[in-house]
């Protein structure tokens, strides 16, 4: 019967546990098995990414290294002006003054070094990484000083010219010329693209370099420096001292060129004396209530003039440079401003002062109300009680 046949073709019960354990122990095995090729092969990813980790490590620490630290030899290097982060490096390492271009490239990039300066230089294989990158920032590397420029805080573009101009032996007016002429403007903004953008070009603007030109002392390796290298070693200094704080000035939506232009307003009204904090907070103050800023040094630079002081009938100039007629910020930078300034018009007090005077001993009296403030100017400018 169908009943009988079934019975002889299919195993016991007892035949059917022994099956399916048997299956499960060959799946156990399996699974140990790919457990422990997959284990074995992290194991061997592991140990190549921690060779090839090590081996990058060991590779870029001897790429710091001098090429040759016994070396007595000197090199002559040569690095033309305009020069990329990339053409130097290139330069060094075919000189045989650096073990590897691109590590130099990245060793820049990582330290955030910038301000390279163009010239003859006389290096050694026996000096580091980072020796070679201080040398060529500062031009020293065995090279003498030939000149030196300094260029003071709160000065004007046509000042600085001035002073470039006594140092080089040429006109001044010849050099603002150069400072602002396009063709030269955009050759810079090409160079430095993040600090000269195109807000220096606004119509508006009377020097489009003004502001940009760092405060600080230059010195100068070659007899004659050209003047394309002269400007970009200030622009270099403005830039690499920026960079710190264009973060800080990102998240308060203030572009390099305002953030410029109110710290040499800082800059001009500031005495020694001077909490550039508090100056700062006044125009931040005077912004928020729709009042013109008036003050004097961007009265005197639509003028194009150095004065003592400010008379009636200078407030009548029509420039937008004049803070007197027009709200908010001029159009651009109306002199150069150094670190504690910059610092001030990104990081104001939090005042309710909507003026201040400077006494003829330095003093800077801060008050809220226009009365409090002709009160003062009566009795530390007329005389009068």
């Amino acid at each position: 019967m169908p009943e009988d046949r079934n019975k002889e073709n299919s195993p016991d019960k007892p035949d059917k546990k022994q099956y399916i354990y048997d299956k499960l122990e060959e799946q156990h095995s399996e699974a140990k098995v790919v457990r422990k090729a997959v284990s074995i092969a992290a194991l061997g990813l592991g140990l190549l990414v921690v060779i090839a980790v090590l081996g990058g490590f060991i590779y870029v620490n001897n790429a710091l290294d001098p090429v040759d630290s016994d070396s007595k030899k000197t090199v002559k290097v040569e690095i033309p002006i305009g020069s990329s982060v990339n053409g130097i490096g290139q330069i060094l390492e075919d000189k045989g003054v650096i073990r590897d271009a691109r590590i130099f490239k990245y060793y820049v990039k990582f330290k955030n070094e910038s301000g390279f300066m163009a010239g003859k230089y006389k290096m050694k294989p026996s000096m580091t990484l980072p020796e070679v990158v201080k040398g060529l920032k500062t031009g020293s590397v065995m090279q003498e000083e030939t000149m030196r420029i300094t260029i003071p805080e709160g000065k004007q573009l046509s000042q600085i010219a001035g002073i470039i101009g006594e140092k080089t032996g040429q006109d001044p007016a010849a050099v603002l010329q150069k400072l602002n002429d396009k063709k030269f403007v955009k050759s810079m903004m090409d160079k430095y693209p993040e600090l000269l953008t195109e807000e220096i070009l606004d119509q508006k603007v009377k020097n489009p370099l003004e502001g940009y030109l760092f405060p600080a002392t230059y010195p100068f390796y070659t007899e004659k420096p050209a003047f394309e290298e002269m400007v970009m070693v200030m622009l270099d200094k403005t830039d690499e001292t920026l960079a710190k704080y264009r973060e800080q000035a990102s998240a308060q939506k203030m572009t390099t060129h305002k953030l410029l232009t109110m710290a040499s307003l800082i800059e001009e009204e500031a005495t020694e004396k001077a909490d550039r904090n508090k100056i700062s907070s006044v125009f931040y103050n005077r912004i928020k209530q729709d009042m013109p800023l008036q003050t004097d040094p961007t009265v005197l630079y639509a003028h194009g003039k150095h004065k003592d002081r400010v008379y009636y009938k200078d407030l009548e100039i029509d420039s937008p440079y004049n803070t007197y007629k027009n709200k908010g910020l001029p159009p651009g930078p109306i002199a150069n401003a150094g670190v504690m300034s910059i610092e001030a018009a990104l990081t104001p007090d939090k005042t309710d002062f909507l003026y201040f005077l400077a006494t003829s001993t330095g003093d800077v009296i801060y008050t809220r109300t226009l009365e409090e403030h002709n009160s003062e100017k009566a009795k530390h400018i007329t005389g009068k009680k």
